[in-house]
């Protein structure tokens, strides 16, 4: 596990709204701290979270579904190729020390799942409520977020 890394899930699309913004937002704050910022290395919330890492000279690593490194988006600096589809999500947030949730879809719920499911750090921002059936102790919850600073600063701490 890299111990300066944090990897930041979320939807692939669309390219604009509050989960971009908050994404980006992340980015820039893990950069300005010298975390290695961690992504599926395509479009939506990860190349947000990358181009923000960027902007501020932080290290990008994109772990991609495929085998052609050509679609990952331009501000990854470490392109892995798993060839592996949707599995992939286990080497994104296995790849971290912790993870931050940003909007999403069925990806990112099987991410938040995995991360969980690890043992790694979990921040919510914007994303799924994730809750246990009656009954069931899940132990640590994952941690909510109520800004792209908060969950930095969460995310950091675990």
């Amino acid at each position: 596990m890299a111990p300066h890394a944090i990897a930041i899930i979320g939807q692939g699309s669309p390219d604009s709204g509050r989960a971009i913004d908050d994404a980006e937002e992340c980015g820039r704050l893990l950069a300005r701290r010298g975390v290695t910022v961690v992504t599926g290395g395509l479009g939506g919330v990860m190349a947000a979270a990358s181009r923000g890492a960027k902007s501020e000279g932080g290290l990008v690593v994109a772990v991609l579904p495929g085998i052609d490194p050509g679609v990952a988006n331009p501000h990854a600096d470490v392109v892995v190729c798993t060839g592996s589809g949707e599995g992939r999500n286990l080497a994104v947030v296995a790849s971290a020390r912790a993870a931050i949730a940003i909007g999403g879809g069925w990806g990112t719920l099987s991410e938040i799942g995995l991360a969980k499911r690890i043992g790694r750090g979990l921040v919510l921002l914007g994303t799924w409520h994730v809750g246990a059936p009656d009954g069931w102790d899940p132990g640590d919850a994952p941690l909510l977020a109520t800004s792209a600073q908060d969950a930095v600063e969460i995310a950091v701490g675990l």
